[in-house]
C-alpha cells in the first residue's frame, strides 16, 4: 500500500470514534495491530493497540502515544495508521490494563 498519497488526519480528527478499529501498519507495511480504544484526545492522547492474537482472541493490548503513529485515510476513506515500530517492538511493551 502506498501511504504517500493518503490524506493525514488533523489533530481535531484524532478521536476514538475515528480511530477505533483502525489497522496499524509497521515499517515494512505489515499489519502490526488494531486500535482498540484511546485515552485522552488529540496529539497528547494514548492509543491502545491490540497486538497479535486472532480475531481479537489472545491479543495483547499496549498503550502507545498517538504522536508515535501517523493516522491517515486510504483511497476508500478508511482510517489506518503507520508507525516505524514492528510487531515485535509492540509485543515487548508492557501490557495495558483498563
Amino acid at each position: 500500500m502506498d501511504h504517500s498519497k493518503h490524506i493525514r488526519l488533523n489533530a481535531a480528527e484524532l478521536t476514538e470514534d475515528k480511530l477505533m478499529g483502525a489497522t496499524v501498519y509497521g515499517a515494512e507495511n505489515e499489519k502490526v495491530g488494531t486500535v482498540s480504544h484511546m485515552h485522552g484526545m488529540g496529539t497528547g492522547a494514548e492509543v491502545i493497540i491490540d497486538v497479535g492474537g486472532f480475531l481479537g482472541i489472545g491479543a495483547k493490548p499496549v498503550a502507545v502515544p498517538v504522536s508515535q503513529l501517523d493516522f491517515m485515510y486510504d483511497e476508500g476513506g478508511e482510517v489506518h495508521a503507520v508507525t516505524s515500530w514492528t510487531k515485535d517492538d509492540l509485543k515487548h511493551l508492557p501490557e495495558h490494563h483498563h
